[in-house]
């Protein structure tokens, strides 16, 4: 068997992990200088997030802009390496700025932890029990160095459920804890293990697993707008009448409301904007990801998309969203990585639930971006454009010449990186 050169990897210093990455991967020492730079991030404080640290990943931080909010403007800082998604937000936005922009709500930061017990002689007793001492429990928890009860959250109601498997009926206890402006995953844990034993005694039988739900069906936010068939004829520059565009956009939302097939792209789209947000505030973005992606399809027989659209008494197109988004402004990244901080003064939310109401109106937006661009002029036309400079520039052009290899691209129509490099290889020929 080789030596593992990564043996003890973790107590080596970043210097030190970098020479043996270019040792076994073979990199160059132009790339090795390239890994050491850094950004607002500095590598000391990376290499205190995670283990293993070598290098600093850096991704565009945009901003999406024309958001009204509950009556106040607001811009929203985006992390993203995809085309197109900040200016079709910013679009959405626009069109509906002057019929009110975005109206939106949240549920408190109410979270939800488990504890699966095993091997119980009389369940239905066991639940009762608990049941009984439901109010004792929380009662306690006010009265222990417990996180967020000085914040005014904490232990908040405790609920049952018995599950079948093939390991015989389970019993899982849920704590529904407020977390307050916090995301909540150690604020839960410190709850579980608080009361994990506490229950056992009282129930018997084995506590096993004990685990934050990702879940989060108590924490959801919510955003509503209105698009005037007005605003949605101008949005193709008059080339469709207005009640066209709304009937269009219905037949594609419909389409999203019957095809799970369909209706997972749909919520992609939307994911766009909130993970965005997410990855620019320090947030979980896998969790937001996979409790939106659950909760799509937790009420229904098939996986449904989680806004909707419909035509109003007054002709106008109304679109609605409720995700459910366990966020926070204080705690884990947000408090090591500078951009983060940055990103929620630019935000200026004070709560978590202010943050959460922002990201449900930009993942309506974004949805509405790309539906509507689907219905009309199809979404390659504007993706494929601003897909334009990227393509430019990986065929090697430089800030000279970007701006002109994408037009000669967009003017043919032929939006590809062999375009680009033919384009660009014809113009030095010229210049020579």
């Amino acid at each position: 068997m080789e030596n593992n050169v990564f043996e003890g990897f973790y107590k080596k210093t970043i210097n030190e992990r970098l020479q043996i990455l270019k040792l076994f991967s073979n990199l160059q020492e132009s790339e090795i200088d390239l890994l050491k730079v850094n950004g607002p991030l500095s590598i000391e404080s990376a290499d205190k997030m995670i283990e293993n640290v070598f290098a600093v990943h850096c991704l565009p931080v945009g901003l999406a802009v024309n958001f009204l909010i509950d009556g106040k403007q607001k811009v929203i800082p985006y992390v993203v390496e995809e085309p197109s998604v900040v200016a079709a937000a910013s679009n959405a936005a626009k069109l509906c700025y002057f019929s009110g922009g975005f109206q939106t709500g949240a549920d408190k930061s109410i979270m939800i932890g488990q504890i699966q017990f095993l091997e119980i002689k009389d369940i239905k007793k066991a639940q009762k029990q608990i049941e009984d001492k439901k109010e004792e429990l929380i009662q306690l928890s006010k009265t222990e160095e417990l996180p967020m009860v000085k914040y005014g959250g904490g232990l908040i109601e405790i609920q049952t459920r018995v599950i079948e498997s093939s390991y015989g009926p389970m019993l899982i206890v849920h704590l529904l804890v407020d977390c307050v402006d916090s995301m909540g995953a150690n604020t839960i844990n410190t709850y579980l293990e608080f009361f994990a034993p506490k229950i056992n005694e009282m129930i018997g039988g084995r506590a096993a697993i004990k685990i934050l739900s990702n879940l989060s069906i108590y924490r959801t936010a919510w955003a509503k707008a209105i698009w005037t068939q007005k605003a949605l004829e101008e949005s193709t520059k008059g080339a469709i009448k207005g009640d066209k565009v709304l009937d269009l956009i219905l037949e594609a939302y419909e389409f999203a409301r019957v095809d799970p097939f369909r209706a997972v792209t749909h919520n992609k789209g939307i994911m766009n904007g909130i993970s965005s947000i997410a990855l620019a505030t320090g947030n979980d973005w896998r969790a937001i990801e996979a409790s939106a992606h659950a909760y799509a399809s937790l009420n229904n027989s098939t996986y449904q998309p989680l806004t909707k659209y419909y035509k109003d008494k007054d002709g106008n197109l109304v679109g609605e969203i409720k995700v459910p988004l366990a966020v926070g402004i204080v705690g884990g990244s947000t408090t090591i990585n500078p951009t983060n901080k940055i990103c929620l003064k630019i935000l200026d939310v004070k709560t978590a639930q202010e943050l959460s109401r922002i990201m449900a109106a930009a993942g309506l937006a974004q949805n509405f971006a790309a539906i509507r661009a689907l219905a009309t002029e199809g979404i390659q036309r504007g993706h494929m454009k601003l897909h334009a400079r990227n393509f430019a520039a990986a065929a090697g052009a430089d800030s000279n010449l970007i701006d002109r290899v994408s037009r000669m691209m967009i003017e043919q129509n032929k939006i590809s990186l062999d375009n680009a490099k033919k384009i660009l290889e014809e113009l030095k020929s010229k210049n020579n």
